[in-house]
């Protein structure tokens, strides 16, 4: 794979692009809880009190989590919410609804951080002539995630966006990477995989036949990185991999550019 010339990347979103870290999920889910509770309140909504409000929520989203697990399938929590709130009789519209799968998400968002120079990664990258896009496990809704990266300013860079909630697999199924090359319409060596995930991000990439870089962060500290995939510490160091990358790719010496490749790598 080091002398295939990159032509697209596809990206994990969480601690990838958005850098969650560590969370208290409990503390989160109240506050969520707390924020639609109050919007439903302020829509004139038939709500119970909070704490039905928030267990009633609570045993879904737990059951729905559950199922997922065991079928490898992850559900649509803007569809829960509304099959929750239709039975509890609220009346809302598109936008309502929308808004409301928001305020859940809200509390997980403001953890969020992006590294300081995103954008102009995500320029550089575009200025190599690349298609990117993202591919990610998750049950949050398309509108709640892109809502997000819209306040950083990133969304206008991603052409391609897949979720895992809209299909009846998720990664590491190999199938999901063929999906998002398809839709990329780059063949999958031309391909690189960015994650923060060994067991769902890199080596299912590789698998599937695409080049994969794995980021540093809290899921992968410690872990030993399989042979053949790319390091990197930060994604301000992409552009530079896959310029090393290409013009190896392109020239009719590839050894003249080993040493720049391998700074960003343990082995290929």
């Amino acid at each position: 794979m080091a002398n295939t010339k990159v032509k697209a990347v596809l990206f994990d979103l969480g601690d990838t692009v958005l850098n969650f870290g560590k969370v208290k999920t409990a503390e989160l889910f109240r506050r969520g809880a707390e924020r639609s509770y109050e919007f439903l309140k302020s829509a004139g909504q038939p709500v119970s009190g909070f704490r039905q409000y928030c267990y009633r929520n609570l045993i879904s989203v737990r059951l729905h989590y559950f199922l997922s697990s065991a079928t490898k399938r992850d559900f649509d929590s803007l569809e829960l919410l509304r099959k929750i709130g239709i039975k509890a009789g609220y009346k809302l519209d598109d936008d309502q609804w929308q808004h409301l799968a928001w305020l859940w998400y809200e509390p997980l968002s403001e953890r969020a951080t992006v590294e300081p120079d995103i954008v102009e990664t995500l320029n550089a990258l575009k200025a190599l002539g690349l298609k990117l896009g993202i591919v990610s496990n998750t049950f949050i809704s398309r509108t709640s995630l892109e809502k997000h990266l819209e306040k950083f300013d990133i969304l206008r860079f991603f052409s391609v966006h897949l979720y895992s909630y809209q299909f009846p697999f998720r990664k590491p199924d190999l199938r999901i990477f063929t999906a998002a090359a398809e839709k990329i319409a780059e063949p999958l060596k031309n391909i690189m995989f960015v994650g923060d995930r060994i067991d769902n991000d890199a080596k299912p990439a590789i698998k599937a036949g695409m080049q994969a870089t794995l980021k540093k962060a809290h899921t992968n500290i410690g872990r030993e990185i399989p042979q053949g995939i790319w390091e990197i510490d930060k994604l301000c160091e992409l552009p530079g991999l896959i310029r090393s990358i290409n013009a190896q790719s392109d020239s009719a010496e590839p050894a003249d550019e080993t040493a720049a490749v391998n700074t960003y790598t343990r082995s290929v």
